[in-house]
């Protein structure tokens, strides 16, 4: 039995959450009642839930704002998320807490989830897993071409045209397809690099990328990094513009604890990004926030950051 948090303007809960159970014989729990985020671990418990669907910043408040010893989750397998990079300090508190694991999958409108670490795909924390079984995917060159780069250098994620879980066209939209098709590649605009053992690392998107000095930084590096830090919940991080014609990137904290002596210090989480990241990757700014603008579907809004 699958129990699923998203809406069903999303493809990740439609399909994740409804027909994917159905198609397996399997029963769907959907929960359309009033925002509240202690009403999941009850759902998890009275349904008796195998599985559980959730953005990772769902879970980060499920931790946050419940005691999940006092539930019987005995049932539950594992959890299942995607809509944003999974941070690797939740996943250990995920695992910490409950004692189950989180597998991440990565996915789009035009070809559903298509990246996913599983039970038989191990889970490499800062990776969205793997390839699925009988898809075609591959990282081109941002500027051109249809020839998959190696391993390690980063590029534009394409989808073959072969794929089975492909869309076969967009609907009464036929001129924006000659935009996302490359020769017989599908390109939906993520960038990535595949490790040397297949494993994906996902970037971001191509139009979120920061330039620093001159060079392009993927903001979910920065963020994967600062993420770490013992005082940071959470953190989001885009360029802002400090005054005309100069912009730099910013990191917007949650922190874990505010009322710690250091839970609203910047100098720290500087100086730990000066230690792991290359100088023009460092953030300029860190603000504090109690929050972090979101979807409905609970995916970060970068855009909406520098105006908080």
């Amino acid at each position: 039995m699958i129990l699923h948090a998203g809406a069903f303007n999303w493809t990740y809960t439609l399909g994740v959450g409804l027909t994917d159970p159905w198609a397996n014989g399997a029963t769907a729990v959907l929960y359309n009642g009033p925002r509240d985020v202690t009403v999941w671990p009850m759902l998890m418990e009275k349904f008796r839930a195998t599985l559980f669907a959730a953005v990772p910043g769902l879970y980060r408040q499920i931790l946050k704002y419940n005691d999940l010893r006092a539930f019987d989750l005995s049932r539950l397998r594992h959890g299942l998320t995607a809509g944003e990079a999974l941070g690797t300090a939740l996943l250990e508190q995920w695992r910490t807490t409950t004692g189950k694991e989180l597998y991440e999958a990565l996915g789009m409108s035009e070809c559903s989830t298509y990246i996913s670490s599983s039970p038989s795909v191990a889970v490499r924390p800062g990776s969205s897993g793997k390839p699925q079984q009988g898809r075609c995917v591959v990282a081109l060159p941002v500027e051109g071409g249809e020839e998959p780069l190696p391993p390690g250098e980063t590029g534009l994620l394409a989808v073959h045209r072969s794929d089975p879980g492909l869309m076969l066209g967009y609907w009464n939209r036929a001129d924006e397809e000659e935009l996302v098709y490359r020769g017989e590649w599908f390109i939906g605009g993520d960038l990535a690099h595949f490790d040397a053992d297949g494993y994906l690392i996902y970037h971001g998107r191509n139009d979120d990328m920061m330039n620093a000095m001159g060079y392009r930084v993927s903001p979910l590096e920065v963020e994967h990094c600062l993420s770490k830090h013992p005082a940071v919940a959470e953190v989001a991080v885009t360029e802002m513009a400090v005054r005309e014609g100069i912009r730099v990137i910013a990191a917007f904290v949650v922190p874990r604890d505010p009322d710690e002596p250091d839970g609203l210090d910047a100098a720290p989480l500087l100086a730990y990004a000066h230690e792991h990241l290359a100088a023009y990757k460092c953030p300029r700014e860190i603000l504090f926030t109690d929050s972090l603008p979101r979807t409905a579907n609970g995916k970060i809004r970068r855009r909406d950051l520098a105006w908080k």
